[in-house]
């Protein structure tokens, strides 16, 4: 498969062989967030943000895997180093209980892993002042982290933000408040209060700012005299730097301020859910970087191949076991290549492509003919398309499909464009080209019916 020149083939999807491969998978799955009948053929090719599926279809992907896959597929670079290891067996040990060389010195390894993976964690969140790590396996394992420090630092409440969103244990589910279905009939972790996420450019339309004595919702309810809240009985505010489920919205830079302010003048710690948004997905290499807020705690996963909660050690307890994991730090192949991607990043200077492309993707988008949309947003390579309705929304999605492009859909009547960070400029005329003719084939009344 040759990146420069092939183009989406689709006959139909889903096709006969990934009717049965959906069949069999759902004999055994619990049901979950499978979003279309797509069953890529991993034996088959696939490069950047092409892939092939089981029955020869040829699609191109911007998702990114939810952005789990920064580099697309096959990227040749990380392919190459890879191929260049003798993959240990076991490859995933118990990483809180033992240690593990790559041969060599740790400055100088034959293999890096979790320890490499540490060290450039803290070289990229050092202008934060954070010099210590806990390695886990997912995004919201790292969330459960982040909040477990904060707390044994004093208080016992916590600050989210509408249209949030965390993870799905039950620590980060409480978290949550994008959508109903995520949190309803669990139980939740007490004492945590919901304000809105400001992300109006103008005059301010969704409750953040306020005539109180603070000007915003949190310093009103935080005001030692007149509000609700006491500060000392909040131990953290959790915040994306864009929403990612929520429908990618970016905060205001007054609202950002604010929360600078706040983190300031209270003491409260500040956590950055990275988990979408970091690891140059925005164009740069957190998505906090585009603020001026400056986190205590740094949470990331997806593209980054594991779980990390990043701090300063005066963040962290010092009591052993008050945090430990089996396979926490111990997954030898995922921390290998994050680090390698880690590498691939810099070295391919792919926050500069992000930021380009991404500003192409925006331009192109805003100039296509897209009937219904209400908007089109991002930062980097997250960028984002609401429409009128749902139903059109839904309708789109399938539509792009069917035509070979992979999209996905967050919020509540929006699509999400992630494309790999390394995306040309010849894959984003292409991806548009196809929305733009998925968009305008759905406009029957039938079908936009929200």
């Amino acid at each position: 498969m040759d990146r420069d020149s092939v183009t989406p083939d689709v006959s139909r999807i889903p096709a006969e062989r990934a009717e049965r491969w959906v069949s069999q998978h759902h004999e055994f799955a619990a049901p979950s967030t499978y979003v279309y009948e797509f069953v890529w053929d991993v034996t088959e090719d696939a490069i950047g943000p092409f892939c092939t599926d089981v029955d020869g279809n040829v699609l191109l992907d911007f998702t990114s895997h939810v952005a789990a896959a920064p580099l697309g597929y096959n990227n040749p670079t990380i392919r190459e180093r890879m191929d260049a290891f003798d993959l240990p067996e076991p490859s995933k040990i118990a990483g809180q209980d033992f240690y593990a060389s790559g041969g060599g010195t740790p400055d100088n390894t034959d293999f890096p892993g979790p320890t490499q993976l540490m060290d450039r964690l803290t070289d990229a969140t050092s202008h934060y002042d954070m010099d210590t790590v806990f390695l886990s396996n997912t995004g919201a394992e790292a969330v459960e982290n982040a909040i477990k420090i904060c707390y044994t630092n004093g208080g016992h409440r916590g600050v989210t933000f509408d249209g949030g969103f965390h993870g799905r244990t039950l620590g980060a589910l409480s978290l949550n408040r994008s959508k109903a279905v995520h949190r309803r009939g669990f139980p939740e972790i007490p004492g945590i209060v919901s304000v809105p996420y400001c992300t109006c450019t103008d005059e301010c339309t969704c409750g953040w700012e306020t005539d109180g004595p603070g000007g915003n919702v949190l310093a009103d309810r935080l005001h030692p005299e007149r509000g609700d809240l006491p500060a000392d009985e909040v131990s953290y505010i959790i915040l994306e730097p864009v929403q990612g489920e929520g429908g990618f919205r970016a905060p205001s830079p007054s609202f950002a301020a604010d929360i600078e302010k706040i983190r300031h003048e209270h003491d409260i710690s500040v956590i950055s859910d990275e988990i979408q948004a970091g690891i140059g997905r925005t164009g740069e290499f957190w998505g906090i970087d585009h603020t001026p807020i400056e986190p205590d705690v740094i949470t990331c996963a997806k593209g980054l191949r594991v779980g990390a909660t990043v701090a300063n050690e005066d963040v962290f307890p010092d009591v052993e076991g008050r945090l430990s994991s089996t396979w926490g730090a111990g997954d030898l192949l995922s921390s290998l290549q994050g680090t390698l991607t880690l590498e691939i990043i810099e070295e391919e200077k792919l926050l500069a492509n992000a930021t380009t492309r991404g500003r192409h993707l925006i331009e192109a988008l805003e100039d296509a003919t897209l009937p219904g949309s209400v908007d089109v947003r991002g930062r980097g390579l997250m960028v984002a398309v609401e429409f009128d309705t749902k139903a059109r929304r839904e309708a789109i999605v399938q539509a792009a499909l069917e035509r070979g492009l992979l999209l996905l859909g967050c919020g509540y009547k929006t699509i999400r464009f992630l494309p790999p960070l390394d995306v040309t400029a010849r894959e984003i005329d292409l991806a548009v080209s196809l929305f733009e003719e998925a968009t305008r084939g759905v406009e029957s009344p039938m079908q936009t019916a929200d």
